[in-house]
């Protein structure tokens, strides 16, 4: 049951935002009593926390162990966040855009919870065996593609969004040698 009502949550805060999240609209969206939901999340925040906690488990389950050969750390973190191929917004699951929503609208709490992820992700980016400022770069770039992506900011599309993928995966390459 809790992962059917993160998975609604999860819906509503990509369709609506932080605003639609209300505990009656996500009981009703995930099938489940109020009753039900509250045994499980007691307020719009904890269902916030649930969600990003979540997000944090199954794309770190995504990156490669410390120890990888150089740039692997760097290649998962694209590979997990920008799809070889444009797809619509709506048509996957934008992971990293709930997380970015969860954490921007759950609360100072939840927000710092992102933020320390945030800041052990990129310690592993600048050990990962490639110069630190092309990790960086790296992560910098996908963090706008989802930006722009999330609020619909002129997102590279087509064959610009293969384009623009390709020369980060090269840096990634170039580095690597």
């Amino acid at each position: 049951m809790r992962d059917r009502i993160l998975d609604a949550v999860e819906r509503i805060l990509v369709a609506g935002g932080a605003d639609a999240i209300r505990l009656d609209a996500v009981a009703a969206e995930a099938g489940v009593s109020k009753g039900g939901l509250l045994h499980h999340f007691r307020t719009k925040q904890a269902l916030l926390e649930g969600v990003l906690d979540r997000l944090v488990e199954r794309f770190e389950a995504e990156l490669p162990p410390p120890g990888s050969p150089p740039g692997t750390f760097t290649r998962a973190w694209l590979d997990a966040t920008i799809p070889p191929d444009d797809v619509p917004a709506k048509a996957h699951g934008d992971r990293v855009a709930v997380a970015i929503l969860a954490g921007l609208s759950g609360g100072p709490e939840v927000l710092d919870a992102l933020r320390r992820r945030y800041r052990i992700w990129q310690e592993r980016l600048a050990g990962d065996g490639l110069d630190p400022a092309t990790a960086s770069l790296v992560r910098l770039a996908v963090d706008g593609w989802w930006m722009a992506r999330l609020l619909d900011l002129a997102p590279p599309r087509d064959d610009l969004h293969r384009q623009v993928r390709a020369r980060l995966d090269a840096m990634i390459g170039q580095e690597a040698r």
